[in-house]
């Protein structure tokens, strides 16, 4: 039983660690290629902007979901 709780945390453990890392690679990519474009939007046009930041954190959480999922069963071998 300790087993299967050890292997179940240290799974849990490697996949905050990887999503952490993306996410922070998703950060500063957004940062970097749309950063200027979104203060700009902020300043002309406060609602387009809502909405394109919220479009954003629904992407990321998306995709990065699916890029996680995909490196975990590449790693594995089979899906969960």
């Amino acid at each position: 039983m300790k087993s299967d709780s050890r292997k179940t945390f240290l799974s849990f453990l490697a996949e905050m660690v990887v999503y952490g890392t993306l996410v922070t690679a998703y950060f500063f990519l957004v940062l970097h290629f749309l950063g200027s474009w979104l203060a700009h939007l902020d300043k002309q046009n406060v609602k387009l902007y809502a909405l394109t930041s919220i479009a954003l954190v629904i992407g990321q959480a998306v995709i990065l979901e699916w890029v996680t999922t995909f490196l975990f069963r590449l790693f594995r071998g089979r899906s969960e």
